[in-house]
Order: structure tokens, then sequence, then C-alpha cells
């Protein structure tokens, strides 16, 4: 579980991961790219070592995942 402010609002929440970036700037990327469609995200793991399994997580509530993982898929409105 964690904390996210919506609206000034802090909910607890369960976030799932519905990206995996190797750099900060990715994960920004995707950040920007769900902010802009307003979801609650979330990045974790943002001092990972560049090509480190793990990665930078890029998170979201678990209710959005779907929808968000929906919308990462599409690249220039394309299907990747």
């Amino acid at each position: 579980m964690s904390f996210a402010a919506v609206d000034g609002t802090f909910l607890l929440m369960e976030f799932i991961t519905v990206y995996r970036a190797l750099n900060i700037a990715d994960a920004e990327l995707m950040r920007s790219r769900l902010e802009s469609a307003d979801f609650v995200v979330a990045i974790e793991n943002e001092d990972a070592v560049m090509g480190s399994e793990a990665g930078i997580l890029v998170r979201v509530p678990e209710d959005e995942a779907q929808e968000a993982r929906a919308l990462l898929d599409y690249k220039d409105g394309a299907p990747s």
C-alpha cells in the first residue's frame, strides 16, 4: 500500500507496476503521459542503477492499471 495525494487529500491505495524503465528520463516520460490522462502516478526505485533488473517502476492505483497499460501500449496512435 502507498499513500497518494489526490486533490489535496492523502489516500491509501494499492499501486501496480504498469511500466519498468531503464532510466529516469524514460520513467518521467511515461509518468507525463499518464498524468496528462489524469492518472495518479508513483515512481519507485528512482535510484536504480541503469541496466539493473529491478529498473525504475512506474505505478498506478490497482483499479486504473488496465487502462494505464492500454494507454502506454499506444504510441503515435498505433498499438506498439
